[in-house]
Parts: C-alpha cells; structure tokens; sequence
C-alpha cells in the first residue's frame, strides 16, 4: 500500500517540474519582445489623401515595410503617425512605399501611374495642405454655419 502512494507522489512531482520548465520557456519569449521595443522610433509627416479608402491604402502601404509595427493615417490632418523598428528600415523606406501607392508625402510625390488608378474618391488636390493642425478645419466648417 505505501508503495502505490509514493508512486502517485514521484508522477506529481515531475508533473509539477514541466509546468515550471513551460513558464519559463514564455517569460523568456517575453523578454526577448520587450528588448525588441527599444529599437522602436516613432514618426509623424504629411500624406495627401481624402477619405477613409485612402486612409486603408495609405496604411496598407506603410505596414507593408518590414519594421514597421504601426500606421495610422489622420483624414482631417492629412499626416500619417508610424512606428517602425529603426534597425530594420527608416523614414525613406516608408515615404516611398506610400508615394508607389499614388499618394504625396512631404518628401515624395505619389507616382502618377498608382495615382490615376486610385478610385475617383480618392484622387486628391495635389496642393492640398499636408500635416496640418486639424484646426483650420474646425474653421471652415463654423465658416459654413454662418
């Protein structure tokens, strides 16, 4: 009988030594991401567009840079705000994939052929402001009230 229970005891035990084994195999994933999150850089600049189609193409093409972990487009700012991992791309790499997918940053011009085949929509003012406060909106919309 006390042979049947010190045999139950030695199976618990070794159970209870992989469970520990696992947890530490995720907290050393864990670790090994947030060192990752230093190499992070975030950036802001301006990107012509009008509506919530070119907000998706706009973004699509800065996620679609390898580094970068986020991308949102502001319509009524006309500016983009990106994270990206410095050590595997910068600035350059993301105005220019914005720019192949028809759209002006405030350092590159959208290429005219990705340009003509964006949706009517989406065919942007080429003088329109860029980066802006978002204020000046507010302004023309209480013009309108008037």
């Amino acid at each position: 009988m006390k042979k049947v229970i010190l045999n139950v005891a030695v199976i618990v035990a070794v159970g209870l030594t992989s469970c520990k084994n696992e947890a530490k195999k995720v907290q050393e994933t864990t670790t090994t991401e947030e060192s990752k999150e230093i190499a992070i850089t975030n950036l802001s600049f301006g990107v012509r567009g009008n509506c919530s189609m070119c907000k998706n193409t706009i973004e699509k093409a800065a996620n679609s840079v390898e580094g970068v972990t986020a991308a949102n487009w502001d319509v009524n700012k006309k500016k983009i705000d990106v994270s990206f991992d410095s050590s595997k791309t910068d600035a350059m790499a993301i105005h220019n994939a914005i720019a192949a997918s028809g759209y002006d940053t405030e350092k590159v011009a959208g290429k005219e052929e990705a340009y003509k085949k964006l949706p009517g929509c989406c065919q942007y003012d080429h003088e329109m402001m860029m980066n802006q406060s978002g204020e000046a909106e507010s302004d023309d919309h209480s013009g309108h009230n008037h």
